[in-house]
């Protein structure tokens, strides 16, 4: 996103029911909303209809931006909750059995002790599948903050700023989603087993 542009001209004029600075809003901002979206979209949600749902929430939500936080970092918060939101909406069953798992991410858990190098190239991408099922049993946001932690090596300072969240609230929440999928891993492994 441009940081040249005079965000509080273009928001005036957008709240005077300017529909060219509209445009050109979403023009400047639709960068930053689809790279948070890539990162955060449910499975089930296409990217540009959750871009267009967020868009409408930043619109319906523009009186009650008041300018103390930069315009970004306010549309990051809308653009995250609005993709735990929707990734709650579509979270149907929270757990996966055994029986859930292809051929190759059986493989991939009855052979977790080894390294990636070890992993055919087959259970490689068995394996990045197993840990989209360990994710889908996560709540929401504890799904977010591993996501922003590891796959996308955001700072806990980072997560932060998008979210509003504490320091602490950050890390327990990752701690906790971090046991919940050793637990679903366990429990996955245990079912191999019998």
């Amino acid at each position: 996103m441009d940081d040249d542009w005079d965000a509080g001209a273009l928001l005036t004029a957008v709240r005077q029911h300017d529909e060219a600075a509209a445009r050109e809003l979403v023009r400047r901002l639709y960068p930053l909303v689809a790279k948070l979206v890539r990162s955060h979209r449910p499975r089930r949600t296409a990217e540009e209809d959750l871009c267009q749902m967020i868009f409408v929430k930043i619109f319906q939500k523009l009186p009650q931006f008041s300018g103390k936080v930069p315009l970004p970092h306010w549309v990051s918060r809308i653009a995250v909750n609005t993709c735990i939101n929707q990734i709650k909406a579509e979270k149907v069953r929270p757990e996966f059995r055994h029986a859930d798992l292809s051929e190759e991410e059986v493989a991939v858990v009855e052979n977790l002790a080894a390294t990636s190098e070890e992993l055919a190239p087959d259970h490689k991408f068995a394996a990045r599948d197993l840990v989209e099922h360990l994710l889908a049993a996560l709540k929401p946001v504890e799904r977010f903050v591993i996501d922003m932690l590891y796959f996308q090596q955001y700072t806990v300072t980072e997560i932060q700023r998008l979210t509003g969240w504490s320091a602490s609230l950050v890390k327990v929440r990752a701690f906790r989603a971090r046991q919940k999928m050793k637990q679903e891993l366990a429990r996955l492994s245990a079912e191999g087993l019998r």
